[in-house]
């Protein structure tokens, strides 16, 4: 009977341990007027889940709620095995883009464990510094909307992020992340506002997401290794890539028939990427500001020491005039980082100057590397099933580095045309196997 009582308080205390406690953060003063600082309720809300010994909830109701500098959730000393924001509101920058341009992250989480981001909003309001940028005055670089760093165990789910100022969202040194059904949205004229910005990152999945930024939706820097990236919706884009938004209005007055024809490319694909089966697919579109790629790893190799990448993962993308298709890009320096084992399947090209890249060789301008190779080492890269057209005729491009040939590069079922016609293909220093439809000709 004794052992039966003291069963029973066991369970009791192993269910008040484990059961959720909430945090509304108008209860420390947030106030959801838009106009009312409510950093430090969101900071108060944060400390008492952090020292909270069982899994803590953070709620934030309707409203918005404007956090008027930089904030870092710290998870040094944490005692909660799990920290959930469920944000039914918008949490919102100042106006003016000095509060937060100077920060490298608006709202930032170091060294956390098992935190998730349920819905929401994130306006960074970064019309101003977009603005400030494109009129050639001295302005801040700007700041990353949402950053995680040093971090593992993360969920971002549903949340949408308006007008970055610069990144959207950054993963930097993280492991095991999921971003699943997440909206990312910047003007085409918005400078530099990649979506997600993956940095020295492992285990990442990206799924059922749409991003239309003025930049690349998803970029992989230096360091990252299995990453998947699936049923992702980049674009629609609005006009032709150039330099400057007053070039880019008066191309659009003086070419309107073009404008109009890459407008159909984008409805088109935004028609095809939602499969009859509710499939999504990463259509990536062209942007105003700089001649970018589609989605691309790199650049990579401009330090000596640097980590590589590999097993990378991306399927089902379409890709509707943009400069660049499936890209990878290595700086023509000495370095010992490298590719390898990255799997392409399923990529839909319509109107892409350059759909199929690898680019060994960059160097802009021949500033910082005139008459260098390249130490980054690219190997086993598969391109399987990419069909379309081509808005120049070469149409798959392998130019790789003297010192280091690409190899191990396959291509399977690659079907590109250029005005109704087979594309060609180039290869420079470039070895591996072609099998299936090939158009353009295989040249490994």
């Amino acid at each position: 009977m004794v052992i039966k009582h003291i069963m029973v308080l066991l369970f009791l205390v192993f269910r008040l341990s484990s059961a959720t406690v909430t945090y509304n953060v108008q209860s420390f003063g947030a106030k959801p007027d838009g106009r009312s600082d409510s950093k430090n309720a969101f900071f108060k809300a944060w400390t008492l889940s952090c020292n909270s010994t069982s899994p803590a909830s953070i709620y934030v109701p309707a409203g918005r709620y404007l956090i008027a500098s930089a904030l870092t959730f710290s998870g040094q000393g944490c005692k909660s095995r799990a920290i959930t924001f469920n944000i039914a509101g918008t949490l919102v920058a100042p106006s003016s883009y000095n509060a937060i341009g100077n920060a490298q992250v608006w709202i930032k989480f170091y060294v956390v464990k098992n935190v998730t981001i349920n819905g929401g909003t994130l306006d960074a309001q970064g019309s101003s510094l977009w603005a400030c940028k494109t009129s050639g005055k001295t302005c801040p670089k700007g700041s990353t909307t949402l950053g995680f760093y040093h971090s593992q165990n993360i969920v971002i789910s549903k949340l949408r992020s308006l007008n970055s100022q610069m990144f959207h969202m950054l993963l930097y040194s993280c492991k095991n992340a999921k971003i699943q059904g997440v909206s990312i949205v910047a003007p085409g004229l918005s400078p530099n506002t990649d979506g997600i910005h993956l940095t020295y990152s492992t285990g990442i999945t990206i799924l059922s997401s749409k991003i239309s930024t003025g930049d690349d939706c998803v970029s992989i820097g230096p360091g990252n290794s299995n990453i998947w990236i699936e049923k992702v919706v980049c674009g629609p884009g609005h006009g032709i890539s150039e330099s400057s938004p007053s070039r880019a209005r008066a191309l659009e007055s003086s070419n309107r028939a073009e404008l109009e024809l890459k407008l159909s490319y984008v409805k088109r694909a935004r028609a095809q990427a939602w499969s009859s089966s509710g499939s999504a697919r990463l259509v990536c579109t062209p942007k105003f500001i700089h001649l970018i790629s589609g989605c691309s790893i790199g650049s990579l190799g401009w330090e000596r020491e640097e980590p590589g990448v590999q097993n990378v993962t991306v399927k089902t993308t379409t890709f509707v005039g943009t400069t660049n298709g499936l890209r990878i890009k290595a700086w023509a320096r000495s370095s010992n980082g490298f590719v390898n084992g990255v799997y392409f399947k399923g990529a839909t090209m319509m109107n892409v100057k350059f759909p199929i890249i690898i680019d060994g060789n960059y160097c802009p301008n021949n500033n910082n590397c005139p008459n260098e190779a390249s130490g980054v080492k690219i190997s086993n890269v598969v391109y399987e099933n990419v069909h379309g057209t081509s808005a120049t005729r070469v149409a798959v491009k392998f130019d790789c580095s003297k010192g280091n040939p690409c190899r191990g590069i396959v291509l399977k079922d690659v079907d590109l045309k250029f005005g109704g016609q087979p594309a060609n293909s180039s290869c420079s220093y470039a070895a591996g196997t072609a099998s299936g439809l090939l158009q353009p000709t295989s040249c490994l």
